[in-house]
C-alpha cells in the first residue's frame, strides 16, 4: 500500500535547483535511506515529505489516517522548559495513557539523566537525543528522521538500529553512518542532480547498482558519441537533395547533439596538506580531569607517535571532548602535563560549529573558539581567506578560490553568504579551512556528524596518507575501522584501556562491547576505589600512579621483539644502500631504491622511538619494584 507520494516536484533556492520533475514514492514496511552530497536537498526532501515545505511545483499525496513524526536536523525546544515536563508534554498530546515512565526509560537510554535541567542548557547533542525521544515515544505510521545517529555514542547508536529493524512502521532517514545505514534499510533513495533515484536494496547492494546504472549511462553515450561522428561527416558532405529522409536525418543529428551525456558526480578532491614534523610530538603524563566529584579522566599517559592513528571512544558525557580541549589547550588538567613540540602545529575540526557575527567572535579571547564559530554574513571565501589565501599541496601553491573548487564549492557560490549553505556543506566548509592550515596533528572531533557519505570516503582516503598524527573522537564504526590503528576507550571512573586494533577488533577482544564502551553511566566518576576513599590530593595522584605502573600485555610482547625488529631494519638498509651503489647507472632503479630506502628509513625513526620509550618506561617500573 502507498503511504506517501510526491509527485512531478520542482523545488530550487535562489539560483540552485534542488529538485526537477523528480518523483518520490513510499510503501508501507520500507526502511528507505536517503543519500547525496551536502547540499543536493536530502533535508528539504524530508521537510517537503513530512509536509512542512512545499514545492514549487508537483503536489503530496499521504493516505488516509497516516500520522508522521518528523526528528529535525536541528531541534528547536522553548529554552525556559524542563526536559521532562517538556518531553511528557510533547508524548502524552498523542496518548491516552500515562507515559512518565517510558519517557524516563527513553531519556535514560539515551543518556539524559538531568530531567529537572532548564532546555536551554542543554548541548545541542543533548537537545538532539531529546527530541530523538519525543519522536520515537510518539504513535504514528511513518517516522522522518533526518540524521538521528548525530550525537549519539555506540552503545546509543546500536540500541537505535535494533529499534528500528524491530519496527514495523515506515521509515525515511538521513544519515552518514553506512553499518547503520546497510542495516536498517531496505531501500536507498539517491538525490542526485534534481533527480530522485530508487534502489530496492540496502546500502551494500545501492553500490553495486549504482555501478551498474553508471556504466548502462556511460555504454548508451560512447553509443551516441559514435552515431554522432558517422551523422557529422554526412552533414560535412552536404544534402543536396531536400527530400523527407534527409529532413529528418537532419533534425536526428541536431537532437543527438543537443543531448546532455552523464553528469558524473562532483568529489572533494583533498591534496596533502602538512607541515614538517620535529622528533618531540605531544606527551601526555599523568593527566586528571574532574568536574565537581565526577572523575572524566584518570591518570592517563601517552606520547603520540609520529603518523600515529588514534581512536578514541566512550559512552556520551564520559571525558572524550574534554580530552580533545586539554589536548588542543583549550581546556587545562587538574594535574599532569601535556608538552606539544615546537614544530606540532593542531588542527582541530570540532564536534559543533557556532554561528556568531564578526563582532562576537572578536570578542572571543580563545582561538579554538574563534576558529569554531562562523559568521553568518561572511562570504564562504572571505571564510577561508582569513586563514590562507594560498596553501602549498603535492601541485604546489593553490589559492583559497582553487581550494574551495576541490571541496565543491563553484566560483558562482563561493561569493555567496554562509547563511545560504547547508549544514552538511557548512561542516564541510569548516574542514576545508581546518586542512588549509596545513597541520601535522589532526584532531577531529565527531567529524561525521552532518558530512555526506562520498565526502566521508574521500576523507578516509586522505587520512590514508597524511603525513602526520590523526587523533579522531567518533561513533562511526566504519570510519573508525577504516582509518585508526590505536583504540583508547572510557571505562568506569575515568580510565582508558588501551588496545592495539580498529574499533570492531578491538570490541570483539572486549567479547563484550558494553563491558568497557557501554555500560558507563555519567556519574559512575562519583565511585572511588575502596583504597582511595582513605586518600586525596597528591597522595590519591601518587598511588594511582605507582599503582597503574605497568606493561600492558601489547607493550610486553612489543619490548620483547621491538630490538629484533630495529636489528633486521638496519641488515635491510645496508642491503638496500649496497644495490644502490650497484645500480648507480640504472636511474630508473635507483629511484625505485632510493623510495624504498626512505620509506624504510622512516620506520626505522618510528621503532627507534617507540623502543626508546618503551626502555624508559621499563626503567621506571624497575625503580617502582
Amino acid at each position: 500500500m502507498n503511504l506517501l507520494s510526491l509527485e512531478q516536484i520542482t523545488k530550487s533556492y535562489s539560483e540552485r535547483m534542488l529538485f526537477e520533475n523528480a518523483d518520490f514514492f513510499l510503501q508501507e514496511g520500507e526502511k528507505v535511506g536517503v543519500i547525496g552530497i551536502n547540499g543536493t536537498g536530502k533535508s528539504t526532501l524530508l521537510k517537503m515529505a513530512a509536509g512542512l515545505e512545499e514545492p514549487d511545483q508537483g503536489k503530496r499525496t499521504v493516505a488516509n489516517h497516516v500520522v508522521i513524526q518528523f526528528l529535525p536536523q536541528t531541534p528547536e525546544f522553548p529554552e525556559d522548559a524542563c526536559v521532562l515536563e517538556h518531553a511528557l508534554q510533547e508524548v502524552q498530546t498523542s496518548a491516552h495513557w500515562d507515559m512518565e515512565g517510558e519517557v524516563k526509560n527513553m531519556l535514560l537510554t539515551l543518556g539524559i539523566h538531568q530531567w529537572d535541567q532548564k532546555i536551554g542548557e542543554l548541548s545541542g547533542g543533548q537537545r538532539k537525543r531529546l527530541a530523538l525521544a519525543e519522536v520515537l515515544l510518539k504513535p504514528c505510521d511513518i517516522l522522518i528522521l533526518d540524521e538521528p545517529t548525530n550525537h549519539l555514542d555506540h552503545a546509543m547508536a546500536a540500541w537505535l538500529e535494533e529499534y528500528l529493524k524491530k519496527w514495523r512502521g515506515s521509515l525515511i532517514m538521513v544519515t552518514h553512518d553506512r553499518y547503520f545505514l546497510d542495516s536498517v534499510s531496505n531501500r536507498i533513495v539517491e538525490v542526485d542532480k534534481g533527480s530522485i533515484y530508487s534502489y530496492q536494496t540496502n546500502y551494500s547492494g545501492f553500490l553495486e547498482l549504482k555501478t551498474q546504472r553508471e556504466e548502462m549511462d556511460l555504454a548508451a553515450e560512447r553509443k551516441r558519441q559514435s552515431i554522432l561522428r558517422v551523422e557529422l561527416e554526412w552533414v560535412k558532405r552536404g544534402a543536396r537533395a531536400r527530400s523527407t529522409k534527409q529532413k529528418a536525418r537532419l533534425e536526428r543529428f541536431e537532437d543527438l547533439k543537443n543531448q546532455k551525456g552523464p553528469q558524473t558526480d562532483g568529489a572533494v578532491e583533498l591534496g596533502s596538506l602538512s607541515t614538517r614534523m620535529g622528533n618531540t610530538t605531544i606527551e601526555v603524563e599523568g593527566l586528571w580531569k574532574s568536574y565537581g566529584e565526577r572523575t572524566l579522566i584518570r591518570d592517563f599517559s601517552y606520547t603520540f607517535l609520529k603518523n600515529d592513528r588514534i581512536g578514541i571512544v566512550g559512552c556520551n558525557g564520559c571525558g572524550k571532548t574534554t580530552l580533545m580541549k586539554m589536548i588542543i589547550g583549550q581546556v587545562e588538567p587538574d594535574q599532569g602535563s601535556i608538552t606539544v613540540g615546537q614544530t606540532i602545529r593542531i588542527g582541530y575540526y570540532s564536534q559543533e560549529i557556532t554561528m556568531a557575527s564578526a563582532a562576537e567572535k572578536a570578542r572571543m579571547t580563545n582561538k579554538n573558539q574563534q576558529l569554531t564559530a562562523m559568521d553568518p554574513e561572511q562570504r564562504v571565501i572571505d571564510y577561508i581567506r582569513d586563514t590562507a589565501e594560498y596553501v602549498r599541496t603535492e601541485d604546489g601553491l593553490v589559492s583559497a578560490s582553487a581550494m574551495l573548487e576541490r571541496f565543491l564549492f563553484p566560483p558562482q557560490e563561493q561569493y555567496g553568504l554562509i547563511r545560504n549553505l547547508s549544514g552538511g556543506e557548512r561542516r564541510r566548509l569548516n574542514l576545508l579551512r581546518v586542512l588549509m592550515e596545513a597541520p601535522n596533528v589532526l584532531v577531529l572531533d565527531e567529524p561525521t556528524n552532518d558530512l555526506d557519505i562520498s565526502t566521508l570516503t574521500i576523507l578516509e582516503d586522505y587520512l590514508d596518507h597524511y603525513q602526520g598524527i590523526v587523533i579522531i573522537v567518533s561513533h562511526d564504526s566504519y570510519l573508525l575501522d577504516s582509518t585508526v590503528r590505536r583504540m583508547f576507550a572510557f571505562e568506569d571512573g575515568g580510565r582508558l584501556v588501551q588496545s592495539e586494533s580498529g574499533y570492531t577488533d578491538y570490541i570483539n577482544k572486549a567479547g563484550e562491547p558494553s563491558k568497557d564502551v557501554r555500560a558507563a553511566a555519567p556519574d559512575s566518576g562519583k565511585e572511588k576505589d575502596a583504597g582511595e576513599k582513605t586518600l586525596s590530593g597528591k597522595e590519591a595522584y601518587k598511588a594511582s600512579r605507582e599503582k597503574k605502573l605497568k606493561f600492558t600485555f601489547a607493550e610486553q610482547r612489543e619490548y620483547e621483539t621491538i630490538e629484533s625488529d630495529i636489528e633486521a631494519l638496519e641488515e635491510k638498509l645496508a642491503l638496500l644502500e649496497e644495490e644502490m651503489v650497484k645500480a648507480s647507472r640504472d636511474y630508473v632503479k635507483l629511484n625505485g631504491l632510493s623510495k624504498e630506502k626512505e620509506s624504510m628509513s622512516q620506520l626505522l625513526e618510528e621503532k627507534m622511538e617507540r623502543w626508546e620509550y618503551l626502555e624508559d618506561l621499563a626503567a621506571r617500573i624497575a625503580e617502582q619494584q
